[in-house]
This record gives structure tokens, C-alpha cells and sequence, in this order.
């Protein structure tokens, strides 16, 4: 399953440059080739990523990957809950850091 986290990263890296390969988006997200490949996958089977080879590439490997209107759609959604997550962990870890800051205190 891919992950809300995965899903935001990929389609916003895909929104500032389209024609970034899996092996940047690899090396960006700190994931595998493997995982980057299985996650484009997703999003192209769900209709929210689009590849599209280069025709006047010398590399025939090469793809373009543009977001779909869907996807445009669905990564506005998933930047909300991505932010909404963020923002739980943030006042979590704040809790968290107040109740260590007494206990030292103490």
C-alpha cells in the first residue's frame, strides 16, 4: 500500500519537475529503486500519474511523468492529511518534551 507520505512526496517532486528520473526520485525520498518503481506504478494504475516517453530522447528510457488532473486533485487532498499528520506529531512531541523538560526538573 502506499502510504499518504510517499503518496504527497512523489506527486509533489513530479509537479516541480516532470521529467525527474525514478533513480532522483530514489536518491530524494531516501527509498529504493524497487519501492520508487512499485509507488509510480500505483500511481499511474490509479490514474493520477501519467508516464510519457520521450520521443526525440537519446535515451529511449526516458519518461516524463505528469500529473493527471485526478492527481493534481488527489495531491491536494493528500497535502492536507500529510499536513494534518505533521501537525499531530508536532503537539505530540511537544507534550512529549514538556513532560521530559518537569521531569529533569524535578
Amino acid at each position: 500500500m502506499l502510504s499518504d507520505e510517499y503518496r504527497y512526496k512523489i506527486l509533489r517532486l513530479l509537479e516541480a519537475d516532470p521529467q525527474m528520473s525514478q533513480r532522483d526520485l530514489s536518491r530524494a525520498l531516501g527509498i529504493s529503486l524497487g519501492k520508487v518503481n512499485y509507488c509510480l506504478q500505483a500511481l499511474i494504475d490509479k490514474g493520477l500519474v501519467k508516464a510519457n516517453n520521450f520521443k526525440n530522447s537519446q535515451n529511449k528510457k526516458a519518461y516524463m511523468y505528469l500529473l493527471t488532473r485526478r492527481g493534481i486533485a488527489e495531491k491536494a487532498r493528500t497535502t492536507v492529511r500529510f499536513l494534518q499528520h505533521k501537525i499531530r506529531e508536532y503537539e505530540n512531541l511537544q507534550r512529549e518534551i514538556e513532560s521530559l523538560k518537569r521531569e529533569v526538573n524535578r
